[in-house]
């Protein structure tokens, strides 16, 4: 092929890869290029905030965020705004009515057009995402409850769709930022409104969208974030099974910004996600133990190659709450490294935001590919010759300095402290400072012996320092455990919990029914097992005689017939019929019925069950926090009623001259028995069972607009009569 071939073959291929079927999930905004200007060469730097929840029985969310978010964001100057769900509350002033209130739309519409007029920055530069919150009792997207279509910043800006992506370009380095709404397509009210709900359909847009620059014939480095509401464990599986999590492996993205958790559980709510080379263990598609679980130990050779095989990684970060934290975080990626810093502002506005871009922090920021850029140097020699560093100022900044500190001794020792340099040709935008250092010098198996920390002084004298945070130039993890409440939000993958969950304790449930029973049935003897333990109580060891009470216990509750039967049916009830009716979306919709499986909702001629795996908030705490009680409460009612029998009839065949001198321990356990304190303590557990169940019933009543004595009479009057029944069963000896 000639010289003329040779420069239209890229053109043809152009126009063949134009005609094929274009990615349907942003109509107008896919492939949109924003070139950054005012900043060093190969940076940008992006907000995030959520869960804003603005709401009329709290105006100082709205006033806080005007007062602080609007000058934050003119000194940060960044390139996109993302607020990542629940931007109203949609909640009654007693949290139990949840829908929505245009009052607070309106407030919240009111509040970002002040915020961008006081930062001036462009309104495109903000993208709003939808929350759970959002889309309580919306029956349809753009009806006449969802005042998101009406009010949100993407509605009114027409960018249409459930998928949105943005790239930006800086030095010939792009920058895609995909952000996706997975709330349900039919906005269910709290309390079975938990989880994302994304489609077959959602998934394939998200992958179009991420492989938009794939196929780029200029190669040019792409650095993929992905923004949503919902953590990977409050995302349900799509209709066919599929994950979100697979799509972002796929991609290898750097991160995923969400929300939706709050920091009320806890600082630490970022998750690690690598492909295994093996087949995960069965255990690992319900939990994760600790942050870093499934990172590959790098090889002692790694492959240089351009043919080695390629990571599928990303970081999963939750952001915390405006609503209570007032939190925001800064991004920035530098020639391909991501990082960030999270704003606090409960203590008042900052003057000095400092972002340390490079080294980057073991502990959230490293990946399983670092030791391959670390040995082969991928990201260019160039990249590890600086500590480097965003400061963003009110006033001018006079000095910047970089700490480095080594844990070894035992305590933080300073190993290198120099004054950091700015640089030039950046005078519209936040400023980047840098400082050579001698990396290899701190290259260390340990993942946490160098602690950085950088330290401002502007031009009044203040000075500003940066979190400690370390560093490790070979790529390594410092390990961070998570507490065990953010283990319980991050580490558990609710959506496949919830079914082995369900049938766990269903299973308990049956077994401590029906294996008693049968055993009284089976059983010639029917001696009482409360004599036979009585009697034989001395051969036991601890942990057999507490074994064999427990058992005495379910032994006879299956003896008081009637009792037992009505337990049974009542299970059997929850799992064949509806728990109660009411209005799941809104209160002028017609009746739906919800059971374990969700809200059957009709579409046409059809029904079907959304709200798989909310209804789980629902299920799980009866079933656990008031169905076994009750059992264990009722046995250990029955069981005290065969005790004080046995009591009674030992104490009454005594004669009234008999010499026996009764001992201490005798005098008190016969004063216990006369006065039936246990009975009286197991009537008081009872009223607390009680009082758990009203707190449920109350809460569903609220939530759902429904009349217990029409729509759910067995759910809500069932335990109640049968406690009552069954204190007056033990009444009688």
């Amino acid at each position: 092929m000639g010289p003329h071939g040779n420069r239209l073959l890229p053109v043809l291929l152009a126009l063949v890869a134009a005609a094929g079927p274009a990615p349907s999930s942003v109509a107008g905004d896919d492939r949109a290029v924003a070139e950054v200007s005012g900043a060093p060469e190969g940076v940008v730097w992006v907000a995030q905030l959520s869960d804003l929840h603005f709401s009329v029985h709290h105006p100082e969310r709205a006033y806080d965020f005007r007062r602080y978010v609007g000058p934050a964001l003119a000194m940060v100057n960044p390139d996109l705004v993302f607020i990542t769900g629940d931007l109203t509350e949609g909640k009654s002033k007693d949290l139990l009515t949840m829908k929505q209130n245009e009052v607070e739309w309106m407030e919240y519409s009111s509040t970002m057009k002040d915020v961008i007029e006081s930062s001036k920055l462009p309104r495109k530069k903000f993208y709003d995402l939808r929350g759970n919150h959002d889309s309580f009792g919306v029956p349809v997207s753009g009806g006449d409850y969802d005042f998101y279509e009406k009010y949100s910043i993407n509605a009114n800006l027409r960018r249409q769709g459930r998928v949105q992506s943005i790239t930006l370009e800086n030095n010939g380095r792009k920058h895609l930022f995909v952000g996706f709404d997975s709330t349900m397509e039919i906005g269910l009210r709290g309390p079975t409104n938990l989880f994302g709900h994304p489609t077959d359909k959602q998934l394939i847009e998200l992958d179009q969208s991420l492989s938009q620059w794939d196929t780029d014939f200029n190669k040019a480095p792409v650095t993929k974030i992905t923004v949503g509401h919902f953590p990977m464990s409050f995302s349900a599986l799509t209709e066919s099974g599929k994950s979100i999590k697979d799509v972002f492996l796929k991609h290898s993205l750097a991160a995923y910004l969400c929300g939706h958790l709050h920091t009320r559980f806890g600082k630490n709510l970022k998750r690690y996600y690598h492909r295994a080379t093996q087949e995960p263990s069965l255990y690992e598609h319900y939990y994760q133990s600790n942050m870093h679980q499934g990172y590959a130990m790098p090889s002692a050779e790694e492959n240089c190659s351009e043919a080695a095989a390629p990571f599928e990684e990303f970081w999963e970060w939750e952001i915390g709450d405006w609503k209570r934290s007032r939190s925001m975080r800064i991004l920035a990626i530098d020639d391909g490294f991501v990082s960030f810093t999270d704003i606090d502002f409960r203590l008042g506005s900052k003057s000095v935001i400092i972002l340390p871009t490079f080294p980057l922090d073991s502990r959230f920021m490293q990946r399983t590919s670092a030791p391959r850029d670390f040995k082969c140097h991928t990201m260019g020699a160039s990249t590890f010759d600086t500590v480097r560093a965003l400061v963003f100022s009110r006033h001018e900044i006079v000095t910047v300095l970089a700490k480095i500190y080594d844990s070894r001794p035992g305590n933080l020792e300073v190993v290198f402290d120099s004054e950091m340099k700015r640089v030039s040709a950046n005078d519209s935008r936040g400023d980047m400072y840098l400082i050579p250092w001698n990396w290899r010098a701190f290259a260390d198996p340990s993942p946490d012996r160098y602690w950085l920390q950088i330290e401002a002084m502007d031009i009044t004298g203040d000075i500003s320092v940066s979190q400690l945070r370390p560093f490790s130039v070979n790529g390594l993890f410092a390990e961070v455990n998570w507490t065990w409440k953010e283990f319980f939000v991050m580490g558990i993958q609710w959506a496949s919990v919830y079914h082995p969950a369900l049938q766990c304790v269903l299973a308990l449930i049956f077994t401590l029914l029906l294996v008693p029973r049968a055993s009284v049935v089976l059983l010639k003897d029917q001696q009482s097992v409360y004599t036979y333990l009585r009697a034989g109580g001395s051969q036991y060891t601890s942990l057999k005689y507490l074994l064999g009470g427990f058992i005495w216990l379910f032994v006879e509750l299956s003896r008081m017939i009637l009792v037992w039967s009505l337990l049974l049916v009542y299970i059997i009830y929850l799992l064949v019929f509806p728990w109660f009716s009411g209005h799941p979306v809104t209160e002028d919709s017609s009746l739906a019925s919800m059971t374990f499986r969700g809200w059957a909702l009709k579409n046409g001629m059809k029904t079907f069950h959304a709200g798989t795996p909310d209804v789980m908030v629902i299920v799980l705490p009866h079933l656990c926090f008031v169905v076994l009680p009750t059992i264990v409460i009722l046995a250990a009612m029955a069981a005290e009623r065969t005790a004080f029998r046995e009591h009674y009839l030992s104490q009454s065949g005594k004669k009234k001259d008999d010499p026996h001198q009764k001992s201490r321990r005798e005098v008190g356990h016969d004063s216990l028995w006369s006065g039936r304190w246990i009975r009286k303590i197991f009537i008081a557990f009872c009223l607390v069972v009680l009082w758990k169940h009203w707190k449920l019933c109350r809460a569903l009543m609220k939530a759902y607009a429904m009349d217990p004595l029409l729509h759910s009479p067995v759910l809500f009057y069932f335990i109640p009569a049968l406690m009552a029944f069954a204190v007056y069963r033990t009444l009688s000896i």
